[in-house]
């Protein structure tokens, strides 16, 4: 850089444009009006917060880029409110609906905010979220009790909230601390699908994390016992520690479900020969044995699990027992856990199926419509991909299910248990408590494909049937060996490039999908993120991109929704495409199936990239070519079911990359970690 310093150090004028800001450092660049100048001034230097069409002072010292020319860098710069009509115009920006009052005085309290906490040791990007939860008695809520921070703001951990109590004054040793510590773990382990933890297990992990006297941790659990923020109950010879809102859930469930389990069916009189005849007739499809059995059982039954793996004929068994009904004029209702799982439902049956949360209604400032109160209008239920549902959400389906109606549960209880807390369809099947149809027989036109075949196998404990190296078998299904964790990776790169494409002539952002067994490591889905977004969509010079919260956005990139926002009607899991970068709006357009959802730049906190991403999440979705990193660095992971499941997920070719011991243990590892419950003795 070749620096002329200038006689002049200061500055006031009117901010025109942001060029960058980093919310996470405060690092502007600005560019002003500003009086005794005819162009725009380049301001660079520090700021928590920004926007165009504010009064800057900034006082520094004028330097000469070679690239950017004058610019005055400003060791202080201050922001006052806009009070200018062209000023006012620039701060509202195109577009922007908030009346100028509203707008400025969000800006003040979130800027005071933001110094607060800056105060306090925390960066400033979660200022927004705090100010929109807790409005303007934020910085008075975080005073009081610094710990609700970690309970109600997404991004705010433990750690951070115990620091600025530490920051506030709050005790190392106090009956706070000791209590927010207790609810910290126990949210975490439902996190983890926990309902409850044993209380001495608890105990231990609290004081391990708070450093903190027994006594004292003693203390904090007996009065958030007395104050009803805990439960404790023993089941099955464990003294657990409930939330009250899990307790509450599994309570509901099995009270439901016994309570519908115990009811004769209602449906119309059928004969079913000549249903089950006329309904052959209607699809072209000859029902099996089993699943004629498997219709009869259901028309027996108030309600029902259907259970099975891929190809066993779910689907179809679905769509005759529908047509056969329907034909009987009963109203039927369908629906699944997640958007991608409701859609092929859909095109499954040829009829509407809805996420949960849409078909419960739910409501904006929290709660569902649909409930005891106000149950479903149907004669029948089918729910989908039931092993993903958890506790909380099958207590509020079941709520909604009038006496009348018959509910059917179908999905693959082989699969990985739900990401939330609890097992609620293996528990089901384990209690029998209601009847269960298990599917095991593969269909002729399914046994032709490896995906499905392998798929039984390893869920059977054998190794998948891989065609050998060099013979020309045109599989769908391969297992690619490399030892070293960077061959894997160069390995998994080059198939999605170009070795797929090519052979498939598919959009490799699209059609391909990268399933990691975890986040970390070098073959984690946090690096293999990174690595195919640069192998599959590199940085254009002429292109806009934005850089928050660790990933780097660039138009076409894949992305992932990571919790749910009913706001904007995305949910955990779902997978869209960036198609829009507004830099002077900050705003960001991912497309998902066709549908435009803008996010505020502060907000991507809630996306990820979904170049690669973990077989939890990949939960309920289909994709066309799947590849899954197999290697021994995932080795506290590496389970029948999670294998099992990442290998299901795919449509067209599913390829393991990796160690051939790696794939052994995964197939030989049976055992799944256990989830602290009580939901299968209450179904007992």
């Amino acid at each position: 850089m070749n620096e002329n310093q200038e006689p002049q150090d200061g500055l006031s004028g009117l901010i025109e444009r942001v060029t960058f800001h980093n919310e996470e450092t405060g690092f502007a660049v600005l560019r002003v009006k500003a009086k005794g100048h005819r162009e725009l001034v380049t301001v660079v230097g520090s700021l928590p917060s920004v926007n165009a069409g504010e009064w800057i002072t900034a006082q520094g010292r004028w330097v000469r880029d070679r690239e950017h020319g004058l610019q005055l860098k400003a060791d202080f710069l201050k922001c006052t409110e806009p009070t200018s009509r062209e000023g006012i115009e620039k701060y509202l920006g195109p577009g922007r609906r908030r009346l100028i009052k509203e707008a400025w005085a969000a800006q003040k309290v979130i800027r005071n905010i933001m110094v607060f906490l800056h105060s306090n040791g925390v960066s400033t990007s979660r200022a927004v979220r705090i100010y929109k939860t807790y409005g303007e008695n934020a910085i008075e809520t975080v005073r009081a009790n610094p710990y609700t921070l970690a309970r109600d703001i997404h991004g705010i951990g433990f750690k951070t909230a115990d620091l600025i109590a530490e920051k506030v004054g709050i005790p190392k040793d106090s009956i706070i601390r000791a209590c927010a510590g207790l609810a910290h773990l126990l949210s975490e382990a439902s996190g983890r699908g926990h309902c409850a933890l044993p209380r001495e297990v608890l105990m231990e992990e609290t004081v391990r994390l708070l450093e903190m006297d027994e006594e004292i941790v003693k203390e904090a659990l007996a009065r958030q016992k007395i104050n009803g923020e805990m439960i404790e109950e023993t089941i099955a010879g464990d003294d657990l520690i409930f939330l009250p809102a899990l307790k509450l859930a599994e309570e509901g469930i099995a009270r439901n479900l016994r309570k519908l389990a115990t009811m004769p069916s209602h449906y119309p009189p059928i004969g079913l020969e000549k249903a089950l005849e006329w309904c052959e007739a209607k699809t072209g499809k000859t029902l099996a044995l089993s699943q004629r059995a498997a219709i009869e059982r259901a028309l027996q039954s108030h309600v029902l699990v259907i259970t099975g793996g891929p190809g066993v004929g779910k689907t179809t068994l679905i769509q005759s027992l529908l047509l056969i009904l329907r034909a009987k004029k009963v109203k039927c209702l369908l629906c699944a856990p997640t958007g991608r799982a409701a859609k092929r439902l859909s095109e499954a049956t040829g009829l509407e199926a809805k996420t949960i949360h849409r078909l419960l209604e739910f409501q904006p400032a929290g709660g569902f419509a649909r409930g005891a109160d106000h149950p479903l209008d149907c004669d029948l239920l089918v729910v989908d991909e039931t092993s993903m549902v958890d506790v909380p959400l099958m207590d509020k389906l079941l709520n909604a299910v009038p006496s009348k109606a018959h509910l059917i549960l179908v999905g693959d209880v082989d699969q990985l248990p739900s990401v939330g807390p609890g097992m609620v369809l293996s528990n089901l099947i384990e209690s029998g408590s209601v009847p269960v149809v298990r599917l095991t027989e593969i269909f002729r036109q399914a046994a032709t494909s490896h995906i499905i075949t392998n798929a039984h196998r390893i869920n059977s404990g054998q190794l998948p049937e891989i065609p050998d190296a060099g013979t020309k078998v045109d599989s769908d299904f391969y297992f690619i060996e490399r030892e070293d964790p960077d061959a894997i990776q160069a390995a998994i790169v080059k198939m999605a490039r170009e070795r797929i494409p090519a052979k498939l002539g598919i959009n490799p952002i699209r059609d391909i999908q990268v399933l990691c067994p975890m986040n970390r490591g070098s073959l984690g889905s946090r690096e293999m993120n990174t690595v195919l977004q640069n192998a599959l969509n590199p940085l254009r010079p002429d292109e806009p991109s934005v850089e928050k919260f660790g990933w780097q956005f660039r138009l076409r990139d894949k992305a992932i929704q990571t919790r749910n926002n009913y706001d904007k009607e995305v949910f955990n899991g779902d997978i869209g495409q960036v198609t829009a970068i507004n830099l002077p709006e900050k705003e960001l357009t991912l497309t998902f199936d066709g549908r435009d959802v803008v996010y505020d730049f502060g907000e991507l906190d809630e996306v990820s990239l979904a170049y690669a991403i973990t077989i939890h999440k990949s939960q309920g979705s289909e994709f066309s070519v799947v590849i899954v990193p197999v290697a021994t660095q995932h080795f506290l992971l590496l389970q029948r079911n999670l294998i099992y499941t990442g290998i299901t997920r795919g449509k067209t070719m599913v390829i393991l990359v990796g160690q051939k011991k790696a794939l052994s243990l995964a197939v030989g590892n049976h055992h799944t970690a256990k989830r602290y419950s009580g939901l299968l003795e209450r179904l007992r």
